[in-house]
């Protein structure tokens, strides 16, 4: 069952997100519905090229959460 559903959001948010629907080939309710049903769901979020590209690359690393915080302290400190 499908039900009604008022949003207020602000208007160059709804102007942004309509052209985005509308290069998807989408309609605005698709598009929210779509990342409502992304936030039910106990499986993690598909990650981007970049992102999945990246995955794995500190397996072998010895680098710590400490060498992270003194690299941290030398950057800002």
């Amino acid at each position: 069952m499908q039900t009604k559903l008022t949003l207020r959001l602000d208007n160059t948010l709804i102007k942004k997100t309509k052209l985005f629907a509308k290069q998807q080939g989408l309609s605005l309710s698709q598009i929210v519905a779509h990342y409502f049903s992304l936030l039910n769901n106990p499986e993690p979020m598909a990650s981007t090229p970049i992102t999945h590209s990246l995955r794995g690359v500190l397996k072998k690393s010895t680098l710590n959460e400490e060498d992270y915080k003194t690299y941290l302290q030398d950057k800002y400190l």
